[in-house]
């Protein structure tokens, strides 16, 4: 307690407190210099968190969980740097096993559990796979792979579910879907695409669009009807849209399509051409001659049997020739030449002609339109008059007309379809929707975040501020109090001070004087001791000594 009291002790303990009062602000200006830490990942399994923790030890960053210890914290600063630097090493890598669990097979492992780890290891590529579209955040696969079986009869497709786990405020569109789909369909033998059920993490059946519901609705004949209205609609608003202004025309189109899928087989004759205008196809005579008597009649023994011996009349008159010249007589004719005889003969003609026909195969395509059904709206134009004020105005007949035809040559007016428009011309009614509320300044992010900023530089001046004045400063004064003390004295030893070249002289109070002699003489007393004890330890070694030992 002595040393303490003493002069060396209390220089000491001040020389302490300003260590301490310094290591005080050190403290608190770190703390305000502290990084902010944001998530580098979450929802992580247990191995990939521990290959994460020990690669960052490995880099020596600063890293901190969760208070669900469901995400790893890092200093903001190096979110991005350090997931590249992670996504280096293939970390995350995800709860999915893939065919490297093939790798550890065991000798005498049985065959039902290399079944049960070639359809986890199936699995788990498919969900890998699948984690690589874009949308998809996570997925996870079952397979049921029914067992091989000799009998035709008793085998069993196999069939698989995936639960999908969607990107926040992302969705995956039919095509998409159907294409997961047919990828599992082809990754597994004998998977068929309609043996495929798809699910979000909302419960909602994704592959369930593209088959047609039970009332005969197809999804994609429903959209194929929509895209076309609203493409048809699109198409009279960007044509209108230049004359009347923006949001000055609003179109409206229903389509009867036709989903019938029709085909017809037609064949046409013509009546019967003219001889000399149809081509004749083939033509075949056939002439037939006798060259001779033959027998005929029946075929027997008659027919067969020599003619009979001629025979003369018995009573036919005597013929004498007449003597040519004789008187009353007339020359004899020369006989007639007899007829060629007739061989008889047949002719026969064959001509066949092509016929005239015609074949007709149609088939109609699907998704034809039947009918289109266009209503446009057009808002009045509007006009400014001579005061600079500007007022709305219908359009003229001439405008409308233009806008007709317009609509017509945009939509493809067909009146033998039986399509029909319907072009209107009035005011619109604008209702000014309310605007969503605006967040106030002090709720915004950015605020909030600077607010936090400089809440925290703002306890930390404060913070130095007080240890300064509390402890800082009064010890610095403890510490420069004797040199002011011996100062002092120095000063107060002339009673009087006269300033130059003035006769009059300044005295100082008797208060003032008693104080000052006092110092004056603990200081001289005190420099005494100092120099007795540079002097003679040994009688300042006995008086501690005595001191201690409790006599006077």
């Amino acid at each position: 307690m002595d040393f303490l009291r003493s002069e060396n002790g209390r220089r000491i303990g001040l020389i302490l407190g300003v260590a301490v009062s310094i290591a005080i602000m050190a403290v608190i200006w770190l703390w305000s210099q502290k990084p902010d830490y944001r998530v580098l990942f979450s929802n992580f399994s247990d191995k990939d968190g521990g290959a994460i923790v020990a690669a960052l030890e490995q880099m020596n960053v600063p890293y901190k969980f969760s208070d669900g210890g469901t995400a790893i914290l890092v200093p903001s600063d190096q979110v991005n740097d350090l997931r590249l630097k992670l996504a280096a090493q293939d970390l995350p890598k995800g709860g999915n096993v893939g065919f490297e669990v093939m790798e550890n097979q065991k000798l005498g492992t049985s065959q039902f559990l290399e079944q049960v780890n070639y359809q986890r290891a199936l699995e788990g590529e498919l969900a890998s796979t699948i984690e690589s579209i874009s949308a998809v955040q996570a997925a996870r696969v079952h397979l049921a792979l029914p067992k091989a079986s000799v009998f035709i009869r008793d085998q069993q497709k196999p069939t698989a579910s995936v639960l999908i786990n969607l990107q926040p405020g992302r969705a995956l569109d039919p095509a998409q879907v159907t294409a997961i789909v047919h990828l599992l369909a082809s990754s597994v033998p004998s998977l068929t695409p309609d043996n495929v059920t798809i699910v979000d993490q909302n419960g909602d059946l994704l592959s369930g669009d593209s088959k047609p519901n039970q009332d005969g609705l197809d999804p994609a004949q429903l959209k194929y009807i929509q895209t076309l209205q609203q493409e048809i609609a699109s198409r009279i608003e960007a044509i209108i849209s230049p004359i009347v202004g923006t949001n000055n025309v609003h179109a409206t189109v229903t389509a009867d399509v036709d989903f019938s899928h029709n085909e017809q087989a037609a064949e046409t004759y013509k009546p019967n051409p003219t001889p000399d205008t149809s081509s004749v196809r083939s033509r075949q005579t056939d002439e037939t001659t006798d060259m001779g008597t033959t027998a005929s009649g029946i075929p027997g023994a008659l027919s067969n049997q020599p003619p009979a011996p001629a025979t003369a009349p018995i009573n036919a008159p005597p013929t004498t020739a007449p003597v040519a010249g004789a008187p009353g007589t007339t020359p004899p004719t020369p006989p007639a030449p007899s007829p060629a005889p007739v061989i008889p003969s047949h002719k026969s003609a064959d001509i066949r002609y092509e016929l005239s026909k015609t074949l007709r195969y149609t088939q109609e395509a699907i998704g034809g339109i039947r009918r289109l059904s266009v209503a446009v709206v057009v808002n009045d134009k509007s006009v400014v008059d001579k005061k600079g004020k500007a007022h709305q105005v219908p359009l003229s007949a001439t405008e409308k007309a233009q806008i007709n035809d317009l609509t017509k040559e945009a939509m493809g007016f067909d009146a033998s379809r039986g399509d029909t428009l319907n072009v209107v011309n009035s005011a619109f009614v604008t209702t000014e929707e309310p605007l969503p509320p605006a967040i106030p300044w002090w709720k915004q992010p950015g605020t909030i975040e600077m607010a936090k900023t400089a809440g925290r530089y703002l306890l930390a001046l404060i913070g130095l501020l007080i240890v300064y004045r509390k402890l800082l400063k009064p010890l610095l004064e403890k510490l420069n109090r004797p040199s002011e003390a011996r100062e002092s004295a120095e000063r107060r030893d002339h009673r009087h001070i006269h300033e130059p070249g003035e006769d009059s002289t300044v005295e100082l109070s008797a208060e003032a004087e008693a104080q000052a002699a006092a110092e004056h003489a603990y200081l001289n007393e005190l420099e005494n001791v100092r120099q007795m004890a540079r002097d003679n330890p040994k009688i300042v070694a006995n008086v501690v000594k005595t001191w201690i030992n409790g006599n006077e």
